[in-house]
């Protein structure tokens, strides 16, 4: 496959690249310390059109296709530093905005994707419930219909952007009788609604200004125009969510990773030791070239993914594929950066160490990167 971009799409990346590193880098340090979520920074990624990159125009979005979409997530993991941002962009955008997108009424498009879009509305995805972890459709929140809509009752949890979210996209057993693939129903729910409540917020280890929560629906009545793609649909809008998830947080982590590569080369032929700079050391060098060559792998398999969401029925493989390597490669090479800097890089002063604690969590979220090895051996009949 050629994967060389269109001068568009060099346009694209280069604006991107220069609006994060002009506006949302500052005081990143004190920001990530306080666990402080930017809304400021967030309105600025909206008039940018972060936030509905592949929305199309008519509701408020750049109308991008899906590669271009993942070069540009890629530029914003490049240019920005904040990881915690860049992360609450895409959970906003690839799990909340483009099962509207693609399965919404045209009263639901048309309501929510221009304010969506623009960052006057933020978006929480809300499926994980305490105890189910991997195991996402044995939840135990229910939505039972009656006169009216939908009453729900349930708690969910680890849930980004909950305690600022201005809607949650919901999932619920509608039918426990039907099995996994007709069970849950998706709903769209403003949090004015009565029965709607922000649980805790918890601290964390990374990605510390993107705020995480649990979110509590006690006997919460939803109008059935509150339903999304139909009931029963709740499993399909879920999987093509976290398709679209997998692949284009993984050009997230090759923006970071490359960000890391050039300040590794960067520090390495300025710090000596024993007379000369480091990168003349081979324990120095072969860690940045294991670098360049994770990345490249990594945005390959992350193109190859992105050329599909859009055309292909079923991205599951790629995704999962995308996932594991991509969220592994940027862990090793935020881990080889820090062994790099040596003890500057212990210290928050350099920013590698931040990193270093936001690449964690890309081996869990979206589904962890033991889940995905079973789909790929359920995939290899194994």
């Amino acid at each position: 496959m050629n994967f060389a971009l269109t001068e568009d799409q060099e346009m694209l990346r280069d604006e991107i690249v220069h609006f994060a590193r002009q506006e949302l880098n500052k005081d990143i340090i004190e920001r990530d310390r306080n666990q402080q979520f930017p809304r400021d920074l967030w309105l600025k990624c909206g008039e940018m059109g972060l936030q509905g990159l592949p929305v199309p125009e008519e509701y408020g979005g750049a109308g991008l296709d899906a590669l271009s979409t993942a070069i540009a997530i890629e530029a914003l993991g490049y240019g920005c530093e904040d990881g915690g941002l860049s992360f609450s962009i895409c959970a906003h955008l690839l799990a909340c905005v483009i099962p509207i997108m693609n399965h919404g009424t045209e009263e639901q498009k048309r309501k929510y994707l221009p304010k969506l879009c623009s960052g006057e509305l933020i978006a929480v995805n809300a499926m994980s419930e305490p105890g189910t972890g991997s195991d996402a459709f044995n939840m135990k929140t229910r939505a039972i219909k009656e006169e009216g809509g939908y009453r729900v009752n349930g708690t969910k949890i680890w849930s980004t952007n909950g305690p600022v979210a201005d809607i949650a996209l919901l999932y619920a057993v509608t039918d426990p009788g039907k099995g996994i693939s007709g069970s849950t129903s998706a709903f769209i729910v403003e949090k004015e609604t009565p029965g709607f409540s922000p649980g805790q917020k918890f601290e964390k280890m990374g990605l510390r200004t993107s705020p995480i929560g649990e979110m509590v629906f006690e006997d919460m009545l939803v109008p059935e125009s509150a339903l999304l793609g139909g009931e029963g649909a709740g499993f399909v809008l879920f999987n093509q969510s976290m398709e679209w998830e997998r692949v284009c947080i993984g050009a997230k982590h090759c923006g970071t990773m490359r960000r890391l590569m050039e300040k590794s080369v960067s520090y390495s032929k300025e710090r000596e030791s024993f007379g000369q700079p480091i990168s003349k050391y081979e324990a120095v060098s072969n860690k940045i070239a294991d670098m360049k060559m994770r990345l490249e792998g990594a945005r390959l398999l992350t193109y190859q993914g992105a050329t599909r969401l859009d055309k292909a029925r079923d991205v599951a493989i790629d995704a999962s594929m995308t996932k594991i390597f991509v969220s592994e490669a940027l862990v090793q090479t935020a881990l080889d950066t820090v062994q790099i800097y040596g003890g500057n890089g212990f210290t928050t002063d350099y920013e590698v160490e931040r990193t270093l604690r936001d690449s964690i969590g890309g081996k869990i979220y979206s589904g962890t990167n033991e889940i995905q090895k079973k789909i790929l051996g359920n995939w290899l009949g194994l």
